[in-house]
């Protein structure tokens, strides 16, 4: 079970980032209302469909994966973030949803296009300190940071969830095709409600799909894979509630 002192890293997620990453400074005041909704995709390393999302042990009893999320409309009091990126490395080892899990590990990236105020809302957004979903999530899986980065992020969705891809040169690498077979009506897709485990929060529907590429060289992550499991979702956040 992860312990206390991983979930107060979950909390404060990016506060220990490692040595050296340009932390833009934080706001002592409590955060504004803000609201942020978008595109959010993984690969990861285990089979199709990912247990993770059905709240169950990953398939090879360990997890390590890409994250990312494309802000389609989004605010953190007057401070507009729509068009930003956002990329996360994972892992982690049994199941982070019942917190029976241990060796949880991440690394951030965010849009190099932010400007100084966009970046301190990102931050304390997803670093757990303005509330809603994030902080809950963080709470949960609790990782150990080993650093973060502003980067240039290239994130692309279909608008028929065909595919979807996100790429930092040279570090990251992530593309998936949307699942189908045989039985699979032409142009459906196959989706899950009401998944017992959206890594986006509840109310969402998960897009199956197959990783194409999946490779990450960075922060002590590093992998190259194809073939495993991916899925999109849509996220819809607010806080600081």
């Amino acid at each position: 079970m992860a312990s206390e002192a991983q979930a107060g890293r979950g909390i404060d997620v990016l506060r220990d980032a490692a040595e050296g990453s340009q932390m833009t400074e934080q706001p002592t005041t409590s955060p504004p209302p803000w609201h942020m909704a978008g595109d959010w995709f993984d690969v990861c390393k285990c089979a199709i469909p990912c247990p993770c999302t059905f709240a169950q042990a990953p398939t090879y009893g360990d997890c390590e994966g890409v994250l990312a999320w494309h802000i389609r409309e989004g605010n953190f009091g007057n401070v507009r973030l729509e068009g930003l990126n956002v990329l996360m490395l994972g892992s982690f080892v049994g199941n982070a949803w019942t917190r029976e899990h241990t060796d949880s590990y991440a690394a951030v990236f965010f849009d190099e296009r932010a400007d100084e105020q966009q970046r301190a809302a990102l931050q304390a957004i997803f670093g757990g300190e303005a509330g809603g979903w994030p902080a809950e999530f963080g709470a949960m899986f609790g990782p150990e940071m080993r650093g973060m980065d502003f980067a240039p992020i290239r994130i692309e969705v279909d608008e028929n969830l065909e595919a979807w891809r996100a790429e930092i040169p040279g570090r990251v690498m992530a593309t998936a095709e949307a699942l189908t077979g045989p039985t699979t009506p032409e142009g459906a897709r196959v989706q899950v409600h009401n998944a017992p485990g959206a890594e986006v929060g509840p109310g969402q529907i998960a897009t199956w799909g197959r990783a194409t590429t999946d490779q990450a060289d960075a922060f002590g992550f590093t992998w190259d894979r194809s073939g495993k499991s991916s899925k999109h979702f849509p996220f819809d956040w607010t806080g600081p509630t």
